[in-house]
């Protein structure tokens, strides 16, 4: 207790001292926060399923017949399957950096952004969130594997997961990246829309990425999502009993001049690419409110 000029009291304000285990503890709560609003909202973990379940199943099974001599026999819905599971997540990893937009909106961001830890730490706990939240509807995707024809192999659900977190990852620092600098919902769900659907139809998700018009072949090796969807492919298709010349054309993999890019390399592209925009979206929030 202090005294003023005029020798009224005045109560002293002890602000916290900044320590690793106080910015960790940050970091959990926002981490813990998106789960929470993930699992009390039984309505958002239904819809977020019901596109790629569509993609998957209608689009696969009423496609099937058009496409059996070009899949050499193979069923559509397991070719199909990978770029499934990256699906799985895409959606969900933007929308859970959606929440920013409404934070922003009802003044609740601005408290966490005055709260006495770094900025960083929000950030970090927000991208943490949204990707377990995505790997969580990713899991559900990996368990009807034995519906499309695909074995249930632990090796290969655990590589595909380790993708899809590390999507998921790159996703949400990709969103809480532009929602840094979007103010309201709607600009926001608008860039969404404008942004993901063109990466994800790019990505070579729904077609081989080979004997491609040239421009089409651009796009694809400068589309991020490329990188996520050709390795989950390789690994679901390591574990198929296809012949050679039906897994080379189904599964060529994504080329740079003539050199196929290793999967561990493809990898290393996105969580380079999560890192970065990581770092972004830290300095937008670090010079933003």
């Amino acid at each position: 207790m202090t005294l003023t000029t005029s020798g009224l009291p005045v109560a002293s304000v002890r602000i916290p001292v900044r320590t690793a285990a106080s910015e960790l503890r940050a970091i959990k709560i926002v981490w813990h926060r998106e789960l929470i609003r993930f699992f009390s909202d039984r309505l958002r973990i239904i819809t977020a399923l019901v596109q790629p379940f569509l993609f998957l199943f209608v689009l696969g099974s009423g496609l099937s017949h058009l496409t059996q001599a070009g899949t050499g026999g193979l069923n559509l819905k397991t070719f199909l399957y990978p770029g499934i599971l990256a699906m799985a997540v895409l959606f969900t990893a933007m929308f859970s950096a959606a929440s920013i937009v409404w934070d922003r909106e009802f003044g609740f961001l601005r408290e966490m952004l005055v709260a006495p830890v770094r900025r960083s730490s929000i950030v970090i706990g927000k991208c943490l969130g949204g990707a377990t939240v995505a790997g969580f509807q990713g899991i559900i995707v990996i368990a009807i594997a034995g519906l499309v024809g695909v074995p249930y192999a632990p090796i290969m659900m655990l590589a595909v997961f380790g993708i899809q977190l590390l999507l998921a990852f790159t996703i949400t620092t990709f969103g809480v990246m532009m929602a840094a600098r979007v103010r309201q919902m709607q600009s926001f769900m608008a860039l969404t829309q404008m942004l993901l659907l063109p990466l994800y139809f790019l990505s070579g998700a729904m077609f081989p990425a080979s004997n491609l018009p040239v421009w089409l072949t651009i796009a694809n090796r400068i589309d991020p999502l490329t990188y996520a969807v050709d390795p989950m492919r390789r690994v679901v298709f390591d574990h198929l009993h296809l012949s050679a010349a039906v897994r080379a054309k189904l599964d060529p993999g994504v080329t740079w001049d003539g050199w196929r890019v290793p999967a561990l390399l493809e990898v290393a592209v996105v969580a380079v690419l999560g890192l970065v925009m990581l770092c972004i979206a830290i300095a937008e929030f670090n010079k933003s409110e």
